[in-house]
């Protein structure tokens, strides 16, 4: 790529590199299929219409999301089939009806009585049967209940007697993300697949529907090999990978789509740091690689190009300064970078880099072609 693509844009900047985003879509798209399982992207990294359009092979969906601000501009823009996949409160309940009446199936998640009781509530006010998912729990994460949890039996009959769509279960295998190696991220995927299916037996042996059978996390989908019982697939920050995803061995560091446009602002020369424009607000506060084997401070600097430049990361940063400098530890020789060299940071989170970012300026995968811009939101 040439560096003169980049030479007008203002720093620090949120660039996507159009050809391994392409490559990292196709990768789970295939194993998906290979599976036999449907593909129900997660939207929440990307928060990008334009981006959504590469995911969804269908067009409308199915896709998931994560907060109710993204189910309003995605079925706004004609995205139609879509799980929410974050416990549903009392106080949203209008903002899914209001989806449903608009031509948007949202689907609800929630694992307790009193949420499947709301709502059910719901439902009989609005004349709207909301389709509702039961999340499991499989790895003591985070929410949902063990597939054994009588209360499983207990909120599914609240939904299908209130008058809601029992539409499910679902699970997520957080803990998967301190998985390293696809051999134990595929122990991970195959304690999710029996935990949902399990469930998903349970249910029906009550009498009760359990049309989809939901799993997903970005390690789990790519390492899981069986999915024998359940229908679909989701995961999400696979679109852009980032350093957790690298450092996990889900993905090399070439994989990683997105990256920070920074300029060379300063040199503390004693130090042998160098001073850029890419501070926390640029590159969010996440450590994920803090707890890994490689701790990649605020992340991997790279050439405009997007090189990797070996044994430099982001040490440390404050709101508007990002200090560059040699791994610590590393021999690696520091570069001489003059004022207003530009280079490129690769995140550790791409969710909570791009969060801080208004837009992507996207590097197209066709030479010669200029660079695009997608506009990305926020907000709940």
């Amino acid at each position: 790529m040439s560096d003169t693509i980049l030479a007008d844009l203002p720093t620090p900047c949120l660039l996507v590199d159009e050809a391994r985003m392409k490559r990292n879509i196709d990768r789970l798209a295939r194993h998906a299929a290979s599976l036999g399982v449907t593909l129900r992207p997660h939207l929440k990294t990307t928060k990008s219409v334009d981006a959504a359009r590469y995911v969804l092979a269908g067009g409308n969906g199915p896709a998931t999301v994560s907060t109710l601000a993204e189910a309003e501009v995605f079925a706004e823009a004609g995205i139609t089939d879509i799980l929410y996949a974050v416990g549903i409160s009392p106080d949203k309940l209008d903002r899914v009806i209001a989806l449903h009446r608009a031509g948007c199936r949202l689907s609800v998640l929630l694992d307790s009585v009193a949420q499947a009781e709301a709502v059910a509530v719901a439902c009989g006010e609005a004349g709207i049967a909301i389709p509702a998912m039961i999340e499991i729990d499989s790895d003591g994460h985070r929410s949902g209940l063990t597939e054994d949890d009588p209360a499983l039996v207990e909120v599914g009959r609240v939904l299908h007697a209130g008058g809601a769509e029992l539409n499910g279960v679902l699970c997520h295998a957080g803990e998967s993300y301190g998985a390293v190696g696809r051999a134990a991220q595929a122990v991970f995927a195959e304690q999710e697949r029996r935990a949902v299916v399990d469930a998903s037996q349970r249910l029906r042996t009550a009498g009760l529907p359990c049309p989809v059978v939901s799993v997903g996390s970005t390690p789990t989908a790519h390492a899981a090999t069986d999915l024998t019982g359940v229908t679909e697939l989701r995961a999400g920050v696979y679109v852009f990978f980032d350093l957790v995803m690298a450092g996990i061995e889900v993905c090399d560091v070439d994989d990683i789509a997105l990256s920070v446009l920074t300029t060379v602002i300063g040199h503390q020369e004693a130090r042998g740091w160098t001073i850029c424009d890419a501070g926390w607000m640029a590159m969010s506060r996440d450590r994920g690689t803090a707890a890994q084997e490689v701790d990649q401070g605020y992340g991997i600097v790279c050439d405009e190009a997007g090189a990797v430049i070996p044994g430099l990361i982001v040490l440390q940063a404050n709101q508007e300064h990002g200090v560059i400098a040699r791994r610590p530890g590393s021999d690696a020789q520091m570069p001489e970078f003059p004022v207003g060299t530009r280079l490129r940071i690769l995140p550790n989170h791409a969710c909570a880099t791009a969060a801080q970012h208004q837009q992507y300026h996207v590097i197209p995968d066709e030479a010669g072609a200029p660079l695009g811009l997608w506009p990305r939101f926020g907000g709940w």
